[in-house]
């Protein structure tokens, strides 16, 4: 599998990071050792998680998505052989939530102590904290690369301005800095990101890992319709909104560069992403193992020239 460095960092990572949402989520603990299984076997050997995961779920406290791949870790004794990347930030219910040094030193521990390791390869700043001055935060990150407890930093949902803000404060007071960066970017989302930081990033050579990359599921081509979005209840309603503008478009460009190369509109849609210069490893899961195939074979996909083009103009504007 190629491997590729996350900005200026030392981490190397493959193509194309899996999305640890999933577990303790769509995928129970057994489906989820089974994924962890088959990726690592397939190379894809990068996982992005966050303390939150799964809140959402009812019950759900966060940290399970974690937990379950610390006790993967555990049981398969595979820590070297995976990038580990999770986040702080968002709320923990009832517990804390920023990027006060404080709220950092308390995250990380207990982040280490559910994934049952001495450290984390990537640790990320979840969203922007406003209330905290940023050489705070980033002299908190500082403290725990120097003991060892984590490799590299880097940031998610941030805006231009302040990535910027926060890359001069790590050069003014000679502190850490964000090598990478996790932002909302896809075939149908591409301004979000290419208005302004992805000029940052190419700036500062900072690695970027997307998320959303299918855009919740449309670009696998599943949704094509109204009478489509009752396949899934959540998905349905976040997707409603590409059916109408440039959507169906794209749809049909993937369609088309999809039956060209013998690969599948989800395929394209990710080989897209990974072949755009600014580009790390985009961000995709699965839910279950038979799914693994897309994103495995996503990740040696190569799109000609004019294929490029013709997805570049299907989704412009």
């Amino acid at each position: 599998m190629e491997q590729r460095r996350l900005g200026t960092s030392s981490l190397l990572i493959p193509p194309l990071v899996f999305g640890g949402n999933v577990f303790g989520w769509s995928a129970d603990e057994a489906v989820s050792f089974r994924l962890l299984d088959r990726l690592v076997e397939a190379g894809l050997t990068a996982i992005d998680t966050a303390d939150v995961y799964s809140r959402w779920v009812p019950g759900h406290q966060g940290g399970e998505s974690e937990a379950i791949i610390g006790r993967w870790l555990r049981q398969r004794g595979r820590r070297d052989d995976v990038v580990i990347m999770t986040k702080v930030g968002m709320e923990m219910p009832g517990r804390g939530k920023g990027l006060s040094p404080d709220w950092i030193r308390r995250s990380v521990e207990e982040s280490l102590k559910r994934l049952q390791t001495d450290y984390i390869d990537l640790y990320q700043a979840h969203q922007d904290d406003p209330d905290t001055p940023l050489p705070e935060t980033l002299a908190a990150f500082g403290d725990l690369i120097r003991a060892g407890k984590v490799r590299a930093i880097g940031a998610s949902n941030y805006s231009a301005e302040r990535l910027e803000e926060a890359l001069s404060a790590s050069d003014a007071n000679t502190l850490p800095r964000y090598v990478s960066l996790q932002p909302h970017y896809n075939l149908v989302e591409r301004p979000l990101y290419e208005d302004a930081l992805e000029a940052v990033c190419l700036r500062h050579r900072l690695g970027v890992i997307p998320y959303y990359s299918l855009a919740s599921g449309f670009l696998s081509g599943k949704y094509r319709s109204e009478a489509d979005l009752g396949k899934s209840a959540a998905r349905g309603r976040a997707v409603a909104k590409y059916l109408i503008g440039k959507g169906p478009r794209v749809l049909a460009a993937l369609d088309t560069v999809a039956a060209a190369t013998a690969a599948t509109p989800a395929q394209v849609a990710l080989a897209w992403l990974m072949a755009r210069p600014s580009i790390t490893a985009p961000i995709a899961s699965a839910s279950r193992p038979e799914q693994l195939d897309d994103l495995i074979k996503a990740a040696t996909l190569k799109l000609s020239a004019a294929q490029i083009a013709a997805l570049d103009a299907a989704s412009a504007g």
